[in-house]
């Protein structure tokens, strides 16, 4: 017997059609390439979304078909994420900072027929253009006053393509299961992946991100996005700010601390979306010059994830801007949210360090997910905060396989997605991830934690940044070296590091070298690239 409920499929285009009827004061607030500020209510998007829709379509553009965007976080770049998704064709969102050869090789796998970019991106998309074998027309996410010149391309202008079609297209009644938009791993490793999101996961996504115990999203929040859009489609935010009524706040192509504290100045920001390279850009900037934040914001909550955020992080945000971090785990495989950060009812009579050390971790598997750790024999591992496992996932919004690999499961015989992570779960449910599964120090037949080592040297106030990895030994087969970078203001030398990192690791964890360095290289997605840095010194070759 069947429940006599309605039944309606879970489409993209219903969240932008219920935030311009039921939100009708929130705005999508971006700043442009020329440093300017656009303002767009929900409706406004919704009807530019259906005018760019028809302008597809006109194009003939079918059901299925990919359309590439190479875009900073800007109204136009969410116009068509909706308005490609409403008519069943499938929005990629492309990272620009992957090589060249990497994003050659994505655009031909995913056969993208056309190419939105932002006008800075002009040169690169000259560059790649007689290499790209499916693009048939590329668009300017710009007005004819914006509009670059190109001897190499014939452009068209995205206002003239969707000024000639009216907002009156009806979105189609899709399954539900129907392919929405397409993202890309970074692809440390081998060629980046497609992960292709439907629109029933999408929307089970954005619902999760506003539960309370996940990302808590209301009509009386103010978002600043500064996880890009082509980091899995901006951490979902464009669906479930639409889902909540938060206005959202777009940066456009500028992320630095000056910039960010302007826009949350201005425009009352409560909530802050970027990773731990972000928080750490502002931070420098609030203390450069002095500011006194929680005086004059309105930030009450931070959304982190993509890297572990050091403890001074999280003091810093608690102490200048009365603002509290949720740190959260996911990837691309997961739309991403895997966990978030929050704290329980048993947690409020905890001192001060016991409570960052909760958040620290990276929280909890809302409803949709379920987490798993596996010892090396395969066996599932107990839940008690301190034995290690690698961690697998299965849920609503998980990967089943990879986009042109439909034959072949990403999947175990249960169902279970292998992260690569290692992991531990507490009895209360808050996973803490200690490493990659390739970048965890091996030595003696234990496990150091990469990570662990990291924090515990980024807690010393002269640290910036810091990379831990192993090398090999003869005896040990992996011994952990680190790389420091220091901050501009900061002096510390390899003794008094070492002195400090003897009161918060195992003696046996106590690097055998360490090197300071001016910086160290990132991945496309802002995590450090420990591939490139354990062929550097596989030796253990260090020089300051």
């Amino acid at each position: 017997m069947h429940g006599l409920m309605q039944s309606h499929p879970l489409l993209i285009s219903s969240l932008i059609e219920h935030a311009a009827v039921a939100h009708p004061h929130a705005e999508i607030v971006s700043r442009t390439s020329q440093g300017g500020i656009a303002r767009h209510s929900y409706a406004d998007i919704a009807g530019r979304a259906k005018q760019l829709a028809g302008a597809l379509r006109a194009l003939g553009v079918v059901e299925g078909a990919r359309v590439g965007t190479m875009a900073w976080n800007g109204h136009r770049h969410i116009e068509v994420l909706y308005g490609s998704s409403g008519i069943g064709v499938v929005a990629h969102t492309i990272n620009p900072r992957l090589f060249p050869e990497q994003l050659e090789y994505i655009i031909n796998h995913a056969g993208d027929s056309l190419l939105f970019f932002d006008v800075s991106f002009l040169p690169l998309i000259e560059r790649l253009a007689p290499r790209l074998k499916s693009v048939q027309r590329f668009i300017a996410l710009a007005s004819r006053a914006e509009m670059p010149r190109s001897t190499a391309l014939d452009l068209l202008c995205y206002e003239e393509l969707i000024g000639s079609h009216d907002e009156g297209l009806r979105w189609p009644q899709l399954d539900e299961r129907t392919a929405s938009t397409l993202c890309y791993t970074s692809g440390t490793t081998g060629h980046p992946k497609g992960v292709l999101y439907s629109h029933r996961s999408t929307v089970l996504h954005s619902m999760t991100a506003c539960m309370v115990d996940a990302m808590s999203l209301s009509g009386a929040d103010s978002v600043l996005l500064a996880a890009p859009m082509f980091h899995a489609n901006g951490w979902g935010l464009p669906y479930s700010a639409a889902l909540s009524g938060a206005s959202l706040l777009l940066p456009g192509p500028t992320v630095d601390g000056r910039s960010l504290y302007e826009l949350m100045r201005s425009e009352g920001v409560t909530i802050l979306a970027g990773v731990p390279t972000v928080l750490l850009m502002l931070q420098q900037y609030v203390e450069a010059h002095g500011l006194q934040p929680s005086g004059e914001l309105e930030l009450r909550r931070i959304f982190t994830g993509g890297a572990a955020v050091p403890r001074s992080v999280v003091e810093f945000y608690e102490r200048a801007f009365n603002a509290r971090i949720l740190h959260a785990w996911g990837m691309t495989e997961t739309s991403p949210i895997g966990t978030v950060g929050g704290l329980l009812r048993k947690h409020e009579h905890l001192s001060r360090d016991e409570r960052i050390d909760v958040v620290l971790k990276q929280g909890r598997a809302p409803y949709g997910v379920e987490l798993k750790l596996a010892g090396l024999d395969g066996q599932t591992q107990p839940r008690d905060g301190r034995t290690p496992g690698r961690l697998f996932v299965r849920g609503h919004w998980v990967a089943s396989c990879y986009f042109g690999a439909e034959d072949s499961s990403a999947l175990d015989g249960e169902g279970w997605f292998d992260t690569g992570d290692i992991a531990t779960i507490d009895p209360d449910g808050y996973l803490q991830i200690t490493d990659r599964a390739k970048d965890v120090i091996k030595s003696g037949g234990e496990w150091i934690s990469s990570i662990a080592l990291e924090n515990a040297a980024m807690s010393h106030p002269a640290v910036l940044e810091a990379a831990a990895i192993g090398v090999p030994h003869a005896k040990w087969q992996e011994r952990p070296f680190l790389l420091v970078v220091r901050r501009p203001d900061g002096s510390i030398a390899r003794e008094e590091l070492l002195a400090h990192l003897a009161g918060k690791v195992a003696k046996w964890w106590l690097p055998d070298g360490i090197a300071f360095v001016p910086e160290l290289p990132h991945t496309a997605t802002g995590k450090l690239q420990k591939t490139m840095l354990r062929e550097r010194y596989a030796q253990g070759e260090f020089r300051e």
